[in-house]
């Protein structure tokens, strides 16, 4: 845990202090996090696609529902860990939030929640989904909101959010995982090799009957 305590502070003050910190670059930055609070732009891009796509209109309606729920769902695991955001001397946050607590990152959890289950939507999507929600990541430790640690925590708990969500389209992961285990048990069966063919066997005449005696 040193180790990783000891990294996580690394990453976060070479975020703050060495990546480049000009207006126009924390300007883009804050706008990510803008963007990202209660997962604004999620439900966007989810109502956008309800709007032009009348066919999968209900699938996007519910994949832009994904963001804000993820986010409740992340409130109540902050609560039972309880951390604290990180404060550095001289390099204060450059955003606001509406809590003091910090792990698991709610933009990350509600970003890769909602990109995962945009994309089973339209897989074509995932990519541009899935440059968005990084780059609203990243963010979050270069305004010093977030440990590094609090992303990849709240990145990995969105993928898993947004595979479960259902009826948008792609299977489940928990669908996914069932055929995973159904495949394994099928390949473990011992296997029964097939009786060799063998010619068909032709019964032996039956022996003819006596001749009654007159």
């Amino acid at each position: 845990m040193g180790t990783l305590g000891a990294a996580d502070q690394a990453i976060l003050r070479f975020l703050r202090t060495k990546a480049p910190h000009d207006p126009a670059t924390e300007g883009v930055v804050k706008g990510l996090g803008m963007i990202g609070e209660w997962a604004a732009v999620w439900v966007a891009i989810g109502v956008a696609g309800a709007a032009t796509d009348s066919a999968k209109r209900k699938r996007w309606l519910i994949a832009a529902a994904t963001g804000p729920s993820a986010v409740i769902l992340n409130y109540g695991v902050k609560l039972s860990f309880g951390r604290q955001r990180p404060l550095l001397e001289d390099h204060p946050p450059l955003a606001k939030a509406p809590s003091n607590l910090s792990f698991p990152s709610a933009h990350s959890t509600s970003s890769l929640a909602a990109a995962t289950a945009l994309g089973r939507v339209d897989p074509r999507t995932r990519v541009p989904l899935y440059l968005l929600a990084s780059s609203i990541c990243v963010s979050r430790p270069y305004l010093g909101m977030h440990y590094p640690s609090d992303v990849v925590a709240g990145a990995l708990f969105g993928l898993l959010i947004g595979g479960f969500v259902p009826a948008v389209g792609e299977r489940t992961l928990e669908e996914r995982m069932a055929d995973f285990v159904a495949d394994l048990s099928h390949e473990e069966a011992p296997i029964t090799s097939a009786p060799a063919d063998r010619p068909p066997v032709t019964p032996p005449p039956a022996p003819a009957e006596p001749e009654a005696s007159g």
